[in-house]
């Protein structure tokens, strides 16, 4: 037995699953997880000594790989001040200062612990802003393991085939509506019949979580407009895409201006931090300033802030999304070649450095027509992959990711494992 099925076999009887979330079970792929060891750059290492290329950079935010020596400098430095105070530290203000110069929608920001802390919060102070309580979602968008947002959500929730989570009162499941991401016409629809209500509408501007999905031309504009024209709030979830799609987000690449904004992964620079923030009038309704509530013990960090704010500066220096879109091109066009080598059909789905390639024959435009995809097929891909040293999301329905880290030499390996892994995903 390896030193990973050992950890795993302890780990299942005092984790669920074995695991601290789900997607890192293998359940989607079949087998056992392999347990970490170290990482740096562009690699991982387990705790039986083989090591991987990792797409996966912890779910995202690592775009500088592992263990960045600047990265790895500030949280020194600032552990070595001490790692929490319960009180302001000048890194707070340095970080949000960085963060309204990248991204200006996001005039004022709270720091919080997670992704879904932030989107929980977002949503609370749209509903105080607006007198509404009823919130719209697109299916196969996750935004976070809150109440409201498990209605038809990706990432892990698609990845294990619920439809919904247990747990959630149908009242509370009764406020949030869905509709297919992509769908201008049901968009239109919506709105005319219940625009009035919607406190919110909250969308991954480029979703992520059911794998990459890009949006279709119209689709953020017409979704402004109509927010504007019946007083509903956009909140953008870019946890994800932020500071990776662009220097400024999905909405500086989409050139469209979210009302609120929820950021996490890159921000924390591979530490526990999330933010959500936006126009100034709606986050001084943030207590202590105004009557919304939230509150965190560990928010605003001063290891964590250190962290995501070497990230940042770091993502200043010039060329770096140009090498992240050519890194991502790269990656894509070794998937879609070994696809093609090996008579597999295979769509590739990619902006910048996010991607997934989806074992379909048809474009995939949401959740629905991810769902077509042959999650079989990916399982082999996947351990065939994994097999020749290449670690990709465990699940069809997930991105990947490059980095900074990966070099010419770290992509052709991975075309070359692609080649390989295809023919046996056939």
């Amino acid at each position: 037995m390896s030193r990973s099925e050992e950890l795993f076999e302890r780990a299942k009887a005092v984790l669920p699953g074995g695991v601290n979330s789900p997607v890192r079970a293998f359940r989607a792929v079949g087998g056992t997880p392999f347990f970490v060891a170290r990482a740096e750059g562009s690699r991982l290492t387990d705790v039986d000594g083989r090591t991987y290329f990792d797409y996966v950079c912890s779910w995202g935010p690592l775009i500088l790989g592992h263990a960045h020596p600047a990265v790895l400098q500030a949280i020194c430095a600032a552990a070595e001040r001490g790692w929490t105070y319960g009180a302001p530290c000048e890194a707070e203000v340095d970080l949000a200062e960085a963060v309204r110069q990248r991204m200006p929608a996001v005039e004022m920001v709270r720091f919080v612990n997670s992704g879904t802390e932030a989107t929980m919060a977002a949503l609370r102070v749209a509903r105080a802003a607006t007198r509404r309580e009823v919130v719209l979602k697109f299916e196969g968008c996750y935004h976070g393991h809150a109440d409201s947002f498990l209605v038809k959500a990706g990432s892990g929730v698609a990845t294990l085939g619920l439809p919904d989570s247990p747990g959630v009162p149908a009242a509370l499941a009764g406020l949030t509506l869905t509709l297919p991401f992509n769908d201008t016409l049901a968009l239109d629809e919506l709105f005319r019949r219940r625009g009035d209500t919607l406190a919110a509408v909250i969308v991954e501007p480029y979703v992520g979580n059911c794998g990459f999905i890009a949006p279709e031309p119209e689709f953020h504009a017409a979704l402004r407009a109509l927010c504007d024209r019946h007083g509903a709030l956009l909140i953008f979830d870019e946890v994800m895409t932020g500071f990776r799609v662009s220097a400024g987000g999905a909405q500086e690449r989409l050139h469209v201006r979210p009302d609120l904004t929820t950021l996490g992964k890159i921000i924390g620079g591979g530490m526990p931090v999330g933010a959500y923030g936006g126009r100034a009038d709606l986050m001084r309704l943030v207590a202590p300033e105004g009557p919304v509530y939230q509150a965190g013990t560990l928010a605003g960090n001063p290891v964590a802030m250190a962290a995501g704010l070497a990230t940042l500066q770091a993502l200043a220096s010039p060329g770096v999304y140009a090498r992240l879109e050519e890194s991502g091109a790269r990656l894509e066009a070794g998937l879609v070649d070994g696809a093609e080598a090996a008579g597999v059909p295979l769509v590739v789905n990619r902006v910048g450095s996010m991607l997934t390639a989806f074992f379909t024959d048809a474009p995939v435009t949401d959740y629905a027509s991810a769902k077509r995809s042959d999650t079989a097929r990916y399982g082999r891909f996947f351990h065939a992959m994994l097999d020749g040293g290449v670690f990709l999301a465990a699940s069809q329905f997930e991105a990947a990711f490059v980095s900074l880290a990966h070099g010419a030499s770290d992509l052709e390996e991975a075309a070359g494992a692609a080649r390989r892994a295809f023919a046996k995903a056939r």
